[in-house]
């Protein structure tokens, strides 16, 4: 099985393949001169600078992470959460012995 074009197809085709595929013939090469690809000594320093910086921000990023506390729930209330499993001594103990009266109903004489 062979892939053929129709007539009024292969035309325009074939001339925008053969246009997009010639190499410019008027001396510019794309931006790619004689100093193509070569690097100066100020981007050189330019990215050194940048490695530098880099470093610092790494030192000062995870000396502020150790600062980060392990969770962000609050010390009150995990002591809250404890308090009810041990026992209470002296007067609360005491006092959770006696019935509560409920003040919400009264009685009408």
């Amino acid at each position: 099985m062979s892939l053929t074009l129709p007539a009024g197809v292969a035309l325009p085709v074939t001339a925008s393949a053969l246009v997009l595929t010639q190499q410019p013939g008027n001396g510019d090469n794309g931006g790619q001169g004689e100093d193509f690809g070569k690097s100066s000594p100020v981007g050189f320093l330019v990215l050194i600078l940048f490695l530098i910086a880099v470093a610092f921000l790494v030192r000062s990023m995870t000396k502020h992470l150790k600062r980060v506390p392990a969770s962000f729930d609050e010390p009150a209330a995990e002591e809250k959460a404890a308090e009810p499993e041990q026992p209470a001594a002296g007067s609360d103990a005491e006092a959770a012995e006696k019935p509560v009266k409920d003040s919400s109903t009264t009685k009408a004489d």
